[in-house]
């Protein structure tokens, strides 16, 4: 067995200077003994087993021609064809780190199947005609209508019935329309795009902000998952979502969770953590790949419930990305020695 572990982070991006985390996990890999490099798909040489990568060394990034990791980092989506090719490639014959948990539905079915978690679901079903709709404001009367793959809190609709006309709000954009453009619309847009339905929770803030908390688990590098950090998400005030990419922004979890809930703020901290130690272990295990990461978007209603938004692969962490590569490199490695040993 190698005692140096090498992990080779696969991006779409040619360069790593545009990529906050490579520069993370480059000094985390250094300061871990780690060999870590970053490449691209067009850098990959299948013939000998190379790449064309690039090392951080003394303060920037050397292009180096590198043999095959030990294991590959995949933090993003492919692109192009070719990209894809080489992705898929790649994947046979490297173990990979992170492996997807599919769309919106299917992720509501798996942990619709754990019982510990299943009483934390907003009901929610796939919007096949726009009678699904109709139905869902029928028994709800407030609805939020969402594409089933992620896009950053956009195209989010939420939908209110008021008598025979229809109250709609987009991001920041309020509307109203009546049964013949809400059809029109509902269809235009499963025309492009699959969509779910699901009844609106409210989760505001005293100055009637949306919000939730996000909460980033990651696998450490024994393999084992830990919270890398919770933190609420405060939202637009003519929004609904709580996206930062949507005009929100994020605070700080004790100051948040004192100025919002009062007395209550420690019995609903300990809530948030004891669930972010429990349940990647029970969704993970419904998974045939291991699982690496996770975002879970939290939301809690005026009777202090929790409910799951949502659980993202590859969650977005901005200017946190040491806090996140201290867990990703060594989970990398730990990945890569698993592989040997079974060698």
């Amino acid at each position: 067995m190698r005692e140096i572990v090498t992990v080779g982070m696969l991006h779409f991006r040619k360069h790593p200077q545009k990529v906050k985390k490579a520069y993370a996990c480059a000094a985390v890999s250094k300061m871990e003994g780690i060999e870590f490099f970053y490449f691209s798909p067009g850098n990959v040489r299948f013939e000998d087993k190379s790449i064309n990568g690039f090392i951080y060394e003394k303060g920037e990034w050397i292009q180096k021609k590198m043999m095959f990791p030990d294991v590959i980092y995949n933090p993003s989506i492919m692109k192009t064809k070719k990209g894809k090719k080489v992705y898929s490639k790649l994947k046979k014959i490297i173990p990979f780190t992170s492996h997807p948990i599919g769309n919106k539905i299917k992720v509501y079915r798996k942990i619709k199947d754990i019982p510990e978690f299943c009483s934390y679901l907003i009901p929610s079903e796939e919007i096949i005609e726009p009678q699904i709709v109709f139905d869902a404001l029928d028994q709800y009367n407030k609805i939020v209508i969402k594409p089933l793959s992620g896009n950053k809190g956009k195209n989010v609709i939420f939908i209110e019935r008021n008598e025979d006309k229809f109250k709609l709000i987009s991001g920041v954009k309020h509307s109203t329309v009546n049964e013949e453009e809400l059809v029109s619309l509902i269809e235009s847009h499963i025309k492009e795009k699959m969509f779910l339905v699901q009844p609106f929770i409210l989760c505001k803030t005293k100055e009637g902000l949306p919000f939730d908390f996000r909460i980033h688990v990651q696998k450490n590098g024994s393999g084992e998952w830990e919270t890398t950090l919770i933190y609420p998400r405060i939202g637009a005030k003519a929004g609904i979502v709580s996206n930062i990419n949507s005009g929100g922004y994020t605070g700080k979890l004790d100051n948040f969770l004192e100025r919002e809930f009062g007395l209550d703020d420690y019995d609903i901290k300990m809530t948030l953590e004891h669930f972010a130690l429990q349940f990647p272990k029970k969704f993970d295990d419904m998974y045939r790949s291991s699982l690496d990461e996770l975002g879970i978007d939290i939301g809690i209603d005026k009777n202090k419930k929790l409910w799951i938004y949502e659980v993202n692969w590859r969650p977005g962490y901005s200017n946190r990305g040491f806090d996140a590569a201290r867990n990703t490199i060594p989970y990398a490695a730990y990945v890569a020695l698993q592989k040997m040993k079974e060698e």
